[in-house]
């Protein structure tokens, strides 16, 4: 059974299979619909029930109150339809992106490597080509492991029948602990995406700052490599941060990048460099070493942050200290399980990820 869902203003009406989220199925059929966590903690794919019933599904009671309950808010990215609906979304898409559909794949891993004591590089060949925005993440399914887990793409959309992932090994997480300690080169993996709306906004001429930290490096590698790829020449700029040297993986591939293009600067920073390391470059948060660089002036610029909460948290600050804005300033958090827990903080000035 499949009910009929549409999605005010735009009128788009999807097909949503018995036990299938709207969001799920919006994905999958080309229709964009606002989201960021993909498992009901965030509340930005919240949207108002005009007509029809949905199971909540696992919203949490932080992300969809009790009263929003009441008044007829749902979750897409949890909710399931009992009959057919229609929603109203706050849909404000970006010119700039593609928004290619969501598809299931299967890879198969060629290569596995240490980047760092705590990060592997996981190369998969898919059994198709995937086409997707650098910046965007896929979903992998672990054996074993309940749900999926979401890994950004760290190659490029020219490179679409494989995907390059970097996982951190979490303390106590089930899915990359697998990864890390059970996958072998030759298995399979079941893939499905693309996922995400971090994205270079390539209509904006302007230069770039790219704030990244541990495995978070990811998203803005695609991109990077993406725009340099393309012979854009605008300024670019990434700040990579590491707590020491053995964790500033792929610091040799960004050094030779900037040796070959001019618009390209790198600058890495360490927040406890080992004495032994002898690092003469930046010490300190890198938040910090971008205010240094800029001289605490970010304005004229876009910026795209990717890492864990607090540095995300950080560099916010810092940008918007510096004169650079919500509407120029776009992230994607690194959250793990711990990260999504009814008594995290929430941003008030940002209503996505």
């Amino acid at each position: 059974m499949s009910y009929e869902v549409t999605v005010e203003p735009t009128g788009d009406v999807i097909e949503v299979e018995e036990g299938q989220t709207i969001l799920d199925a919006a994905l999958r059929q080309g229709v964009w619909l606002p989201f960021a966590c993909g498992h009901g903690t965030c509340a930005t794919c919240k949207v108002q029930v005009l007509e029809g019933e949905a199971d909540l599904g696992n919203a949490s009671t932080f992300a969809l109150m009790d009263m929003e309950r009441d008044e007829g808010k749902v979750l897409v990215c949890c909710a399931m339809p009992e009959s057919d609906m229609v929603i109203e979304a706050d849909i404000d898409v970006d010119p700039d992106f593609q928004g290619h559909p969501v598809r299931d794949f299967v890879g198969r891993v060629t290569e596995i490597v240490d980047l760092s004591p705590t990060i592997k590089g996981i190369t998969l060949a898919l059994d198709d080509s995937m086409a997707f925005q650098a910046g965007q993440y896929v979903n992998l399914t672990i054996p074993g492991v309940e749900g999926t887990r979401a890994f950004s793409i760290a190659n490029t959309p020219g490179d679409s029948d494989r995907l390059e992932l970097h996982v951190r090994k979490v303390p106590g997480g089930a899915g990359t602990t697998w990864l890390h300690e059970q996958l072998k080169e030759g298995d399979s993996l079941d893939v499905s995406g693309p996922y995400g709306q971090f994205f270079v906004r390539k209509s904006d001429d302007r230069g770039t700052i790219f704030i990244a930290g541990g495995s978070g490096l990811s998203s803005p590698q695609s991109m990077i490599l993406d725009l340099l790829s393309e012979g854009d020449t605008r300024p670019i700029y990434l700040f990579q941060g590491a707590r020491n040297v053995a964790e500033l993986y792929n610091r040799d591939v960004f050094e030779a990048l900037a040796a070959e293009h001019d618009n390209f600067h790198y600058i890495p920073a360490l927040n406890e460099p080992r004495e032994d390391e002898n690092w003469h470059g930046f010490k300190g948060f890198v938040h910090e070493a971008a205010v240094q660089h800029f001289d605490n002036r970010f304005n004229g610029h876009k910026a795209y942050l990717c890492g864990p909460p607090p540095m995300i948290d950080a560099a916010i600050t810092a940008l918007m200290q510096g004169r650079l804005f919500e509407q120029d300033i776009h992230m994607e958090k690194f959250l793990t399980a711990a990260d999504g827990t009814d008594d995290q903080p929430r941003s008030a000035l940002f209503k996505r990820i």
